[in-house]
This record gives structure tokens, sequence and C-alpha cells, in this order.
């Protein structure tokens, strides 16, 4: 399967996403809700895009800019082989 081009395709992937966060976050509150919860679920969804930012655009703009990240597996590969 090739890269999608397709700029509609694009928005409605990343609305497909949203839209799985706020209904994952909706469901888990709704079935136990605590304040301590719903600070603990923010923490994890901004923590969890800005770890995404840092791999795939601060390593690949700042650190090395000669390496391409195909996906989290391939940001570990590298983290193993540049340590050595």
């Amino acid at each position: 399967m090739g890269d999608l081009k397709s700029t509609g395709w694009i928005y409605l992937k990343g609305f497909l996403f949203l839209a799985i966060l706020i209904l994952s976050v909706a469901l888990i509150l709704i079935d136990n809700f605590s304040w301590k919860l719903l600070g603990l679920l923010a923490l994890t969804v901004w923590s969890t895009a800005r770890l995404y930012y840092f791999i795939f655009y601060v390593i690949e703009k700042y650190v090395d800019p000669s390496y391409k990240f195909a996906g989290i597996l391939s940001f570990v590969r590298y983290l193993c082989r540049y340590n050595k």
C-alpha cells in the first residue's frame, strides 16, 4: 500500500482519530468518573501527543536530519543503533 496523498482522506483520517480519542475518553469517564481520572487522562493524551511530536519532528529536524522515521518501531531500532 502506498502513501496517502489525498488531502480529503488525510483530513478524514485525522478526524477519525479525534473521534476515537473523544469516544474512548468519554466511555472511560462514563464508566468511572472522577476528577483525578479526568486529569490523568488529560495528561496521558497531552504527553502522548508531545512524545509523538518529539519522535517524528524534533529528532528528524534537529538531531538527525538524514534519518526519516517510518513509525515507532523504526524509532526504537534507530535508538538501538544510535546508542551502540
